[in-house]
């Protein structure tokens, strides 16, 4: 079975930026319940459809397909929450790559980062921009967020 291990940490300075460049990341939900959730991904010219299951500790089933962008596009108008949306940048540091995710929209102002591991007990190093931990706080999940905007909190 395909399965995502993830940690995620709140971000605390700008010292990322220069590290990478943003890519503009568009996504709708099909679906969202504790169970289960559906979602559509834009990211840059690519699309993506993505079916994660529940989440266990920091590990939960995920499969991920790439559709046709313009199949990615009609889908979007489908989903059942407001468009997350946000600019993504991929960090490699001390072997691993970071996702850092700049929100915009009704969710600007908010910035963490993620890592994807290879199990829960791996080692990794922390580069000196991730502040506090947040992997298992549903507020930090982006299916929240397209429900619940960081803005409004």
């Amino acid at each position: 079975m395909a399965q995502e291990t993830e940690r995620k940490f709140l971000v605390t300075n700008e010292d990322w930026r220069i590290m990478a460049p943003p890519v503009h990341y568009i996504q709708g939900y099909l679906t969202i319940d504790p169970e289960r959730t559906i979602r559509i991904r834009i990211a840059g010219n690519r699309g993506y459809l993505t079916i994660k299951g529940k989440v266990e500790s920091f590990t939960r089933p995920e499969f991920e397909y790439e559709i046709p962008v313009s199949d990615a596009r009609e889908l979007m108008n489908l989903s059942v929450t407001q468009p997350v949306e946000k600019f993504r940048s991929k960090i490699p540091f001390e072997g691993k790559i970071w996702e850092v995710d700049e929100f915009i929209g009704a969710n600007e102002g908010l910035i963490m980062a993620e890592i994807e591991l290879e199990s829960e007990d791996e080692d990794f190093v922390l580069p000196p921009w991730i502040g506090e931990e947040v992997t298992g706080d549903p507020h930090y999940f982006n299916s929240y967020l397209a429900k619940n905007p960081f803005s409004e909190w």
